[in-house]
């Protein structure tokens, strides 16, 4: 079974004093609206939380995904990705990150995710990427990668679990730039609203 983490713990330090998770997209929260596209593939869904921010709690409280809490998130991405993992469910045989911060990525990037990972080798990675080829997000991990995500810390994501994975990475072509398209600035959540709006 595939289940979503979403990575929802970062401390939106980059948009001068607002979080950009709770920033609308047609009228819906950024972080609502990643959980919602998620909760469409069917597979459950859980969202790395950072102690501190409880309007992000709240978002995910009106919606059927599990949080997760991350007490140290302030160290960094890895500490979500490792604690999320840990929490994972029991049955679950390989996981989905999903970072909330890319509205770019559409139910049907989601499902195209899931279905390709449905035919691909149980010890396969699967990485999302843009129509350039270049890599980005989300990234399935399979079960055998679950102990070297559970070791991730500090800052550094999941790119040395896939540099050193002994199995098939598969790249699978999403559209556009939806693979990379991340909201991290001011400037970039204008320009995305306006792309969304054009």
């Amino acid at each position: 079974m595939l289940s979503i983490l979403i990575l929802a713990a970062g401390a939106s330090s980059r948009m001068e004093g607002r979080d950009k998770l709770t920033l609308p997209i047609d009228g819906v929260p950024m972080l609502a609206t990643m959980i919602l596209r998620a909760e469409r593939t069917r597979a459950p869904v859980l969202v790395a939380l950072p102690p501190d921010k409880p309007a992000r709690a709240a978002i995910v409280a009106d919606c059927d995904a599990a949080p997760v809490t991350v007490r140290d998130a302030h160290l960094g991405m890895g500490a979500s990705i490792a604690t999320g993992t840990a929490l994972r469910p029991r049955q679950a045989t390989a996981l989905m990150i999903l970072p909330a911060d890319m509205p770019g990525l559409s139910t049907d990037d989601l499902i195209a995710m899931t279905d390709a990972w449905s035919a691909a080798p149980a010890n396969a990675i699967l990485r999302g990427t843009g129509a350039d080829g270049a890599p980005g997000h989300p990234v399935i991990f399979p079960a055998a990668c679950f102990n070297a995500l559970e070791s991730l810390t500090g800052d550094q994501g999941a790119r040395a679990v896939i540099a050193g994975h002994d199995g098939p990475v598969l790249d699978i072509p999403l559209p556009g730039d939806h693979a990379q398209l991340d909201i991290d600035t001011p400037e970039e959540w204008s320009a995305f609203l306006s792309r969304s709006e054009g």
